[in-house]
């Protein structure tokens, strides 16, 4: 799970109609059963459209469809919904065939209108949608978000089994953005029902409808049983239970009566679990597409000063924080994680060099050092990292107090820009989709600096936005190569502005109990995060 394939990247330009391989389902799998999976929180939303965390991602990707998807346990993209699509010869009309037969939960079948519906929905700003940016390539984005339209312009219902995406300029993401639970198609007379409590009412096409939810308690999935994709899934039913920590989530799992721990296994309990023979063998490794860092405010003084935001790179013992999660993580040097096409080999980052960041401070006028903020997420291991940090500025003369809240408090003070520095932890960016542009446009990108947006630095670079917008705009497979450097070219003026200090990149670990089956990658899906639910099974 750790090599990733740059072909997905090449997957975006076919100019003919264009059918991955198909996932062969697993001969040793029995139908039937039922699991259990943990979650210390409730569940906030099932509305493809407006869920948008770690927890809900993999649930909400059971129980809706998009006209793209991901073979189970891979970043290699095939279709959905679409049973086929053809791209034109300039990367900007899509035309997608849509599957005959594919029935709603609430027994419709799915039509073309479906598909103009959910992406007019997800773009629409009365849906507040915080992944409406996803579409701003298509034809009519602009005039949704201004309210001078109530329809995308550039989705036609060609006929009721096709449906034609035409965008503004080429866009060498799309079919990932198609593949994403915002572009899952939902039925307007279910949303329109459920009075804008669709959310708790969910009704898509995918392999598993809710039957039930009891709030603070449990939700439980059960099999749809006229899924379009044959043979899956395997499980009659999916119980999540909530409110349940993690510490006794494990015990539980140790007794059988846990399958899987949504939570993972708790840091505390890591060592030991691993050091246990009979635990560590239902431990499941994968690595993500996933950095932690420390943002550092480029509007507020020093901040603003580059020499500064090197220093602090040049302070930060990336190894000793490691250790602080048992190792689970490899020192950062870059925005991108390793396993991620543009990643920039060979790039050493800033050395951990105590006296050169102090003799950048003292040219910036700051020998004394100065007095900031440390905003950090108040759960496990993240306070403990935060004093490390603040120990490493404390060596160069930068005094950090620690600003430790609950994780909704430091997103809202990172949109409004009123943190300096903010320890990314439990809240750190896990791409969307396998494709360098996902790291850069949200988290580092100016559109991701406006208030509210997820770029805490508040850091614009127009230039380097330019040529983020020029590598998205090749689409041709033969430049492939040519792309991926501009990517690259962009995160080392990145790296050179220092609004970031990459701090490591983080192993996904998770556990299963004995009896369930089903490659170890589908526990550490790297797009259905954190389990593939319709492909594992009871042995």
């Amino acid at each position: 799970m750790t090599k990733w394939l740059v072909s997905t990247a090449l997957a975006l330009s076919l100019a003919s109609p264009a059918v991955a391989a198909d996932y062969q389902p697993d001969p040793n799998a029995k139908p039937g059963g039922s699991i259990t999976i943990t979650y210390k929180d409730d569940v906030a939303t099932l509305d493809p459209a407006i869920g948008y965390d770690w927890q809900n991602w993999s649930m909400i990707k059971s129980i809706f469809d998009g006209l793209m998807d991901y073979v189970p346990g891979t970043t290699e993209l095939r279709p959905g919904l679409a049973d086929s699509y053809e791209i034109s010869p300039d990367g900007t009309t899509f035309t997608f065939k849509l599957r005959p037969g594919v029935k709603f939960h609430n027994g419709r079948e799915m039509t073309a209108e479906d598909v103009k519906y959910s992406l007019d929905r997800v773009t629409s700003p009365a849906t507040q949608s915080p992944g409406a940016g996803f579409f701003a390539s298509i034809k009519g984005y602009d005039q949704m978000m201004d309210g001078s339209a109530t329809s995308l312009a550039g989705v036609t219902v060609v006929d009721p089994l096709t449906v034609r995406v035409e965008l503004s300029r080429p866009d060498a993401t799309f079919l990932h953005v198609m593949a994403l639970n915002f572009a899952s198609v939902v039925p307007r007379e279910a949303v329109e029902a459920a009075g804008g409590d669709f959310g708790k009412q969910p009704v898509g096409t995918g392999a598993y409808k809710l039957a039930e939810w009891t709030l603070g308690q449990k939700l439980v999935f059960e099999k749809n049983a006229d899924y379009w994709r044959e043979g899956v899934p395997y499980l009659d039913s999916i119980v999540f239970e909530v409110g349940q920590e993690p510490i006794v989530a494990l015990l539980r799992l140790q007794k059988g009566e846990v399958d899987v721990p949504g939570d993972g296994i708790p840091p505390a309990k890591f060592v030991e679990v691993m050091g246990d023979p009979a635990q560590a063998a239902r431990v499941v490794e994968g690595g993500q597409l996933h950095t932690g860092y420390i943002t550092l405010n480029v509007t507020v003084p020093p901040l603003d000063k580059p020499e500064v935001r090197k220093a602090i790179n040049m302070a930060i013992n990336k190894e000793r924080i490691t250790q602080i999660i048992n190792g689970r993580a490899k020192p950062a040097t870059q925005p991108l994680p390793p396993s991620m096409p543009g990643y920039t080999e060979g790039y050493a980052g800033y050395p951990f060099d105590v006296e050169g960041a102090k003799k950048l401070l003292a040219d910036a006028g700051l020998a004394d050092g100065f007095e900031t903020e440390l905003f950090v997420m108040n759960t496990d291991p993240n306070p403990r990292i935060a004093q490390a940090i603040q120990q490493d500025l404390a060596a160069i003369g930068v005094k950090a107090s620690i600003q430790s809240l609950a994780q909704a408090n430091v997103i809202e003070a990172g949109g409004a820009g009123t943190a300096p520095m903010i320890w990314s932890g439990g809240m750190a960016w896990i791409a969307d989709f396998p494709d360098p542009s996902n790291f850069y446009g949200p988290i580092l990108g100016c559109s991701g600096a406006a208030e509210g947006g997820w770029n805490w630095a508040k850091y614009c670079n127009k230039a380097l936005d330019a040529k983020a917008t020029e590598a998205d705009s090749i689409t041709d497979p033969a430049k492939t190569e040519e792309r991926m450097k501009l990517w690259s070219d962009v995160y080392m003026g990145v790296m050179e502005d220092a609004p970031w200090v990459p701090v490591f990149n983080e192993q996904r670990y998770t556990m299963k109990s004995e009896r369930m089956g089903g490659a170890d990658a589908l526990y550490v899906d790297p797009v259905s995060i954190p389990v593939n639910y319709d492909y594992v099974y009871v042995k």
